[in-house]
């Protein structure tokens, strides 16, 4: 959204310099991302200077060149050679000295120097019109009224201002500040001043019915105003109102709808200009479209209508799209004499739906769909016809229609200076809070020493409750004035419940670490990829069909980033990302917090010199225990994975808690997700994580002096006995002296018994304290030996 410095001046006394203002309005929460001086004329007619021809004689070596002295106001004349055929002595002119650079209405521009012309010394230019972009007028040099004193700098003569744009990043809750007025009403609050109002006393309107008004659908359309003017001229507008447009960016049309255009970014209220006269029967109607009915747009597009588009129209046909677009048949031509005006406020929702419907953004329906002042629109109304008739001519020809048949209240609350405080975090005096709530256009109805009642003006569509007004407090009295008088010390290794956001951001520079990157889904998507549909979070009001569900799986999130890399031949893929799952629970809603990683393609990037093999399941494994020994979490139980997102998979459990899932995809995902291949995919739960993990001191431990010691054990198993469980044997037979089990081959086949596979572990055996003997090792392998043979059958063969 686009700001005019000098036309924010027009509804608030700004003594603040164009840099000073940008600050204020960023720390207010209307960030400004640029700021920019936008000049009216090229150049701004800098180092232009007026000046009195002292003499004017014929150059010697040239019969169209004069050799003139020129007074600028400086200790000295200059001389400069002029070729203009009205350049004579006494005439006050415009004088570019040496320096000035010269903006040209046609090229590049150029500047000033010294030179001599056929001989003759020239120290500067008498320039023309077109020379300078004032005109475009090439008969000679500018004659200035003779009462113009010399020195006078042009640009004050002509009253030539430099404006400045700020281009704001407006937030979906701030539709109040879509307008000069609603920023004028945050510096009106910052300061403590009162807005400039504009003086419509001058409006009278006329005793003829004029066109009629019926609304039908006061659901859709709860106010609309209109009114008749008639003996307009339609033409070019004043070079002001063209001047105002052009610096936020607008294109001038015509001054009938350059003032609809000017009002809308005046006081935030989108208005419509009809041509009265192809206004069959005389009639506007504001209903809903009949299913299928056929309407073509300004931009010439015949659209096909849905029975839930409010239209404007007369006793026929549609004439516009209410609150979106207008018609290519009803506007206001050159040839438009009589006008009807149209003011309105239009259900936001409803809006929204048909912008949304037919693909059409434009700069009213921005408005309409996040919520204008429905109170406004009378005012707009008044601004509007004096201005036409003032730079179109013509009459208010009508009573003013205005349809309000429910007026939209305030919205009335109670805010306590104690809440205000708690919330906040800082004391602030109470009439401070007091100041800015009034300073904010909010009306306080009664006042006790804990609190006030208030009235929120309905154009605030975002101000609803108590803790609204504390934040509309708190960006006024300003976020850098809220004093930080604690730090909060936050670590995975230093606190007995590590800040979510620290443990994050460890966990995601390990991942890149390891080969990861970070990707950012969006928590919307299509119903089809839903668990469950009759817990699914759908939107009442979706963008389109694709994103019309809040995510139940990070699944899908991670394989539509796969599925988009894969069609732009990036087949090697390791991702990860923190997001939320959404699911209906109960009467209510549940949230939660996952991590998430994924791998596709080669494990390693292709090299000469190294195996390009592909990821598989104990790569995707080595990434989660990676994981989980960072976090220093231990006592895992490994279940098989049940969920049917993959084809096959393990669960590590902590109790009852499921701390992560990770397994290969199931086919049927990967179809409906286009995804070529296999991938593999780990899922942990956040919020469980964060329950578990405890304070974890990082300590120095010296490297042992003493040697450790390896045994190897082969032992035939039932096939259905995983590591783990032989893993977890050894550990609780050996807790002390044990430090690594592993295993490092595996064999099934016809050399042993039908049911069985064979198991070669290695086991490290280290005493921090001294040197083990070989009376300790033995003892230790064969109380291994009998545990394996007690709790898990196996045997023994070598």
């Amino acid at each position: 959204m686009n700001i005019s410095y000098n036309w924010l001046k027009q509804h608030v006394n700004i003594d603040s310099t164009p840099e000073e203002l940008s600050l204020i309005l960023t720390n207010t929460g209307l960030e400004v991302e640029a700021l920019d001086v936008v000049q009216s004329i090229p150049g701004g007619l800098d180092g232009l200077v007026v000046g009195e021809v002292k003499t004017c004689e014929q150059h010697p070596n040239a019969d169209k060149l004069r050799v003139t002295t020129v007074d600028v106001g400086g200790p000295e004349l200059l001389h400069i050679v002029c070729g203009a055929p009205n350049c004579r002595t006494g005439l006050k002119v415009i004088v570019a000295t040496v320096g000035t650079t010269c903006h040209p209405l046609t090229g590049e521009p150029f500047k000033i120097t010294k030179s001599k012309i056929r001989g003759e010394v020239s120290e500067g230019m008498l320039c023309g019109e077109d020379e300078i972009g004032l005109g475009t007028s090439h008969a000679g040099i500018v004659e200035l009224p003779a009462d113009v004193a010399v020195g006078t700098l042009v640009k004050d003569h002509f009253n030539i201002q430099d404006d400045y744009r700020y281009e704001i990043g407006l937030t979906p809750n701030r539709a109040d500040a879509a307008s000069h007025l609603g920023v004028a009403r945050d510096i009106a609050a910052h300061f403590r001043t009162q807005l400039l109002k504009a003086d419509v006393s001058a409006f009278k309107a006329a005793e003829a019915e004029g066109t009629t008004v019926v609304v039908a659908d006061a659901q859709a359309s709860p106010r609309y105003s209109g009114i008749n003017i008639t003996g307009v001229r339609v033409g070019e507008s004043p070079d002001w109102l063209k001047e105002k447009l052009n610096v936020i960016g607008v294109r001038p049309i015509n001054n009938i709808v350059d003032v609809t255009n000017y009002i809308l970014h005046d006081l935030g209220q989108p208005l419509h200009a009809f041509d009265a006269d192809k206004i069959a029967g005389n009639k506007v109607l504001v209903r809903l479209a009949t299913e299928g009915e056929k309407f073509v747009t300004l931009d010439g597009v015949e659209r096909t209508l849905s029975a839930e588009d409010l239209v404007i129209a007369d006793a026929e046909k549609p004439m516009c799209i209410a609150g979106v677009f207008g018609g290519a048949h009803s506007g206001v031509s050159a040839e438009t004499t009589n006008v009807f005006l149209e003011s309105a406020y239009f259900n936001a929702v409803s809006v929204r739906k048909t912008s949304k419907r037919h693909g059409l953004k434009t700069d009213a329906s921005f408005r309409f769909e996040r919520g204008t002042d429905p109170n406004i629109t009378v005012e707009a109304l008044k601004r509007a016809a004096l201005l036409i008739q003032e730079i179109a001519g013509g009459t208010i020809s009508s009573t003013l229609k205005d349809e309000y048949p429910v007026v939209i209240k305030p919205f009335s609350f109670h805010v306590s200076y104690a809440n205000v405080v708690r919330l906040i975090g800082q004391a602030i005096p109470n009439e401070e809070i007091k100041s800015i709530i009034v300073a904010l256009g909010i009306e306080v109805t009664s006042e006790t020493e804990t609190g006030l009642d208030v009235l929120v003006p309905a154009y605030r569509v975002d101000v609803t409750r108590e803790v609204d007004v504390v934040e509309e407090v708190l960006r006024i009295y300003g976020y850098n004035n809220i004093e930080l008088k604690s730090q909060i010390k936050a670590s995975l290794n230093t606190v007995e419940k590590p800040d979510k956001e620290v443990v994050l951001n460890q966990l995601a520079d390990l991942l890149i670490a390891n080969g990861f990157r970070e990707i950012l889904s969006n928590s919307l998507t299509k119903l089809d990829y839903a668990d469950d549909s009759e817990t699914a979070v759908k939107l009442y009001n979706p963008l389109s069909s694709d994103l019309d569900t809040m995510r139940q799986n990070m699944v899908f999130s991670v394989l539509s980033a796969i599925e988009y890399n894969q069609k732009r031949r990036n087949f090697d893929l390791k991702f990860f990302e923190f997001g939320k799952t959404y699911a209906l629970d109960g009467e209510g809603y549940k949230e939660t917090q996952h991590l998430v990683f994924a791998m596709a393609g080669k494990n390693e990037a292709e090299q000469w010199n190294s195996k390009k093999d592909a990821v598989n399941f104990y790569n995707l494994k080595a990434a989660v225990d990676t994981v989980i020994k960072r976090l220093k979490i231990e006592g895992i139980q490994i279940q098989d994975a049940t969920s049917s997102h993959f084809a096959y998979g393990l669960n590590y459990m902590k109790g009852q808690k499921c701390l992560v899932s990770f397994g290969a995809i199931a086919n049927a995902d990967l179809k409906k997700a286009d995804v070529e291949g296999q991938v593999f995919f780990a899922d942990f739960d956040w919020d469980v994580l964060m329950k578990i993990i405890r304070k974890n001191s990082i300590q120095y431990k010296e490297v042992s002096k003493f040697p450790a010691v390896r045994r190897d054990l082969s032992l035939l198993i039932d096939e259905n006995v995983s590591f783990d469980k032989l893993q977890f044997v050894a550990q609780k037979t050996e807790r002390k002296l044990l430090k690594e089990v592993n295993v490092f081959d595996v064999y099934k086949g016809d050399k042993i018994p039908e049911g069985k596979k064979s198991y070669a572990l290695s086991f490290i055996l280290q005493d921090e304290e001294k040197t083990l003997t070989d009376k300790q090792i033995d003892a230790i392998v064969q109380k291994l030996i009998v545990n394996f043979e007690k709790e898990l059958g196996a045997e023994v063969r070598g």
